[in-house]
């Protein structure tokens, strides 16, 4: 079988099975085996890795996983692939596709059946619009993860990363920090996939913390504090947590809470630090105990 990473070969294959893509599943096929290459070296794969890939499309990046990895285990949604898949990737006996929506695969199931519950690698070229329930998904569902190597639109994977008091920090920057070293791979320019996308893309690795570099009496708790902080961003930090209804907290809390931490009630949620969020947190559940 060809390998599927240039225009001619993917074009080909997509005539061969009259394929028309799906704009509900967010299709792009990368087109540039320069790009597959450097993605597949960034992830930093081995032969003792196992390796679940979300959202293989016709197989390309998925031939290149096979080559590198001990296993790969493929979820795709759309089932119109699955012929196509099974064809592309039939000189491969250490991949097994699944035909399932990564956000109900158990795929702590799948670290223990296939990697005896080791931590797995994560690789994927994520449609933009479902690129932090996924992400999340995985983090917060305690599965063993080493690292998430993706391709994301390139705002995303820039709010990833940022740190405070910048336009794209927020809730998904603090959330990805708190589990993991966020780093920028690489730049992906449209003309590398096919459909086009209307916006660049990066690769963004995202390497699993062994325990987070904050403490927090509860996560959960600092997380809706995040949340309330950021849903209205114009906003003191102090209203924002004071009017979100499922929080309950009281002003005078929050104000002697900032206090402590040497920080003015007139402070944004945009200006804190993941530290200070868990600091936050922690005298908040003090004074509520």
């Amino acid at each position: 079988m060809a390998t599927l990473g240039t225009p001619s070969n993917t074009i080909e294959i997509l005539r061969k099975y009259n394929f028309s893509f799906q704009k509900k599943f967010g299709q792009n096929f990368l087109i540039d085996t320069h790009i597959l290459e450097k993605i597949v070296a960034a992830s930093g794969i081995t032969k003792e890795d196992c390796v679940l890939e979300i959202g293989p499309g016709i197989g390309t990046m998925t031939q290149y996983l096979a080559e590198n990895a001990r296993e790969v285990i493929a979820v795709e949604i759309d089932k119109a692939l699955i012929p196509i898949l099974h064809d592309t990737l039939s000189a491969y006996d250490n991949v097994t596709i699944i035909n399932e929506d990564i956000l109900k695969v158990d795929v702590n199931r799948i670290a223990k059946e296939r990697n005896n519950g080791n931590a797995i690698k994560v690789v994927a070229n994520l449609p933009y619009y479902i690129t932090t329930p996924i992400v999340m998904g995985l983090f917060e569902s305690n599965v063993s993860l080493e690292s998430i190597t993706i391709m994301v639109q390139k705002e995303v994977a820039d709010r990833m990363q940022v740190g405070p008091g910048t336009k794209d920090y927020g809730a998904l920057s603090l959330a990805v920090q708190y589990y993991a070293k966020p780093e920028v791979m690489l730049q992906v320019p449209p003309t590398c996939f096919m459909p086009r996308p209307n916006v660049g893309s990066s690769v963004i690795k995202l390497t699993r913390y062994d325990k987070p570099p904050v403490e927090v009496f509860d996560e959960n708790y600092m997380f809706s504090l995040i949340r309330a902080s950021f849903n209205q961003r114009r906003k003191t930090l102090v209203n924002g947590l004071t009017n979100a209804a499922n929080l309950k907290v009281r002003k005078e809390d929050v104000v002697r809470a900032l206090e402590e931490m040497d920080l003015p009630p007139t402070i944004r949620g945009e200006a804190l630090t993941l530290e200070q969020f868990a600091r936050l947190c922690n005298l908040l559940l003090k004074k509520s105990d």
